[in-house]
């Protein structure tokens, strides 16, 4: 079985939307795109070399839209993504120049995937995708970049489909600039109880 690793890029409010660029995702008048960009220093630039490890990626197909038209001319800048297999749910799409690209088309192909032999898998951005996988249980680990900032009502990681579920946190680093990298890995079912019992 593989394992499904989410990495986000969320403001303090939960926001995923457009943390690359301006031009990234202007859906419903966004016009904050980029704001991670100020935030860059050498202890986040670390953090990130480690999360674009090469492995197997899922996205969803406006985000896998948004690499293919950028990384394959900047592969220096993430060695081994045009290598990598590119998994991409989406029922309009069929096919990219893109090499090693693969489409999914259902949930059903999504688990079949996750239930092969192969390296994990790291889904980027792909907000609906992300609900989709959250929603079904599917999540192995959620490897957040929370940025100090708040954006308000916009694209966000969670929506009110995601199951309840508990995660226990296996790393975190905190930045200069204010942003923290978390790692939490699943651990089931939420246990409730009273409090001081």
């Amino acid at each position: 079985m593989r394992k499904i690793i989410v990495i986000s890029m969320i403001t303090l409010d939960g926001v995923m939307q457009a943390p690359g660029g301006p031009e990234e995702d202007t859906s419903g008048g966004f016009k904050y795109g980029g704001w991670t960009a100020t935030y860059a220093d050498e202890v986040s630039g670390k953090v990130m070399e480690k999360q674009m490890k090469p492995s197997d990626l899922l996205l969803g197909r406006k985000t896998f839209e948004i690499f293919a038209s950028y990384w394959p001319e900047h592969v220096d800048n993430w060695l081994g993504i045009n290598d990598v297999t590119k998994y991409v749910m989406s029922r309009t799409m069929e096919k990219s120049d893109w090499k090693n690209s693969v489409f999914l088309k259902s949930l059903a192909d999504i688990e079949k995937l996750k239930n092969s032999e192969g390296s994990e898998i790291k889904v980027w951005g792909s907000s609906e995708l992300v609900q989709l996988l959250l929603k079904n249980d599917l999540v192995d680990e959620l490897w957040l970049n929370i940025y100090p900032l708040t954006l308000g009502n916009r694209k966000k990681l969670f929506d009110n489909s995601t199951i309840p579920a508990a995660f226990t946190l296996i790393d975190s680093t905190a930045t200069p600039s204010g942003v923290i990298f978390t790692n939490y890995k699943q651990a089931g079912e939420v246990k409730t109880g009273t409090v001081g019992a």
